[in-house]
């Protein structure tokens, strides 16, 4: 089951990386992008647990307003993701998600009160020097890279207190909550700031990739996930997550040619993570099985 767990892991992980190449495909910008995706994506959920699965959305209070703050979380992340993108590029906004497992690393042991593991902070330690020195090359994405570490901060944040909620509701009411509740306040605060009337400037074309984008590429992974909890750690799920901006940087390299080509120092950087991240899993699970 572990095994298998692993996998299905690895599969979301590999639609969570192809997110960032429908981002830069969709002509809309960040706003609209993430208000219609949630929506959608609302909707595609709500659809599955009451239609399909015939399923009971009821939650109490107290479940229902810790989810719609995890959803906020959910929708910052995903805001500052999609700009992330817009202002600079696919590379750029995923590279620095690998901040998440420094984030993580310190979040983590304090919401689930255990002791805090040296290894993974000397690992985010190297994580952030590597991002400093994509910072110093690559200044002219300074925007993006602001933009793309708020987005590892709220990421993170989202999916350590996910963790929080597994067991105390399904899986859907889960996801479904957390999207509807990001939309609405989405929502209010367009409404509020006179936003809310930009929403209608977006073509079909985009329409369909956000559709497309909300079902394949949102809902489903998003079940997963809360559904692998299971079997896996906040840690663990954030770790592999990081494998994300290899198959998405792959992907953009391969997909849009130019627009994504780096300096060699930030691939340099960028492989460094890459392996601090991956040696840092061998070293845990070489840890769990002497332990075990």
């Amino acid at each position: 089951m572990q095994k298998l767990a692993l996998f299905r892991l690895h599969l979301i992980v590999f639609l969570w990386g192809f997110t960032a190449i429908l981002g830069k495909l969709i002509h809309a910008n960040a706003q609209i992008l993430v208000f219609y995706r949630m929506l959608f994506a609302a909707v595609f959920l709500f659809v599955f647990i009451r239609v399909y699965k015939k399923e009971s959305i009821k939650v109490s209070r107290k479940i229902f307003f810790q989810l719609a703050a995890i959803g906020c979380a959910m929708a910052l992340h995903w805001y500052c993701f999609f700009y992330s993108i817009k202002v600079s590029n696919v590379s750029i906004a995923l590279s620095c998600l690998s901040l998440s497992t420094l984030f993580a690393s310190i979040l983590e042991p304090v919401i689930f009160k255990r002791k805090i593991d040296i290894s993974e902070v000397v690992m985010g330690v190297v994580i952030v020097a590597c991002i400093l020195l994509i910072f110093k090359t690559e200044f002219h994405f300074k925007e993006g890279i602001v933009y793309g570490i708020l987005c590892a901060v709220f990421g993170t944040v989202f999916s350590v207190f996910n963790g929080k909620m597994f067991g105390k509701t399904s899986s859907g009411n889960i996801i479904f909550y957390e999207i509807f509740s990001g939309w609405f306040v989405l929502a209010l605060f367009y409404m509020f700031t006179g936003q809310i009337f930009q929403m209608n400037e977006i073509n079909y074309r985009d329409l369909a990739l956000i559709c497309l984008l909300a079902s394949v590429f949102t809902a489903f992974p998003m079940l997963e996930s809360v559904k692998l909890m299971k079997y896996i750690s906040p840690f663990t799920l954030i770790l592999t997550v990081n494998l994300e901006p290899v198959y998405g940087i792959i992907l953009a390299f391969f997909i849009f040619g130019e627009s994504e080509e780096m300096s060699p120092i930030f691939y340099v950087a960028s492989g460094v993570m890459i392996l601090a991240i991956i040696a840092n899993g061998l070293m845990k699970a070489r840890k769990q099985k002497n332990f075990n």
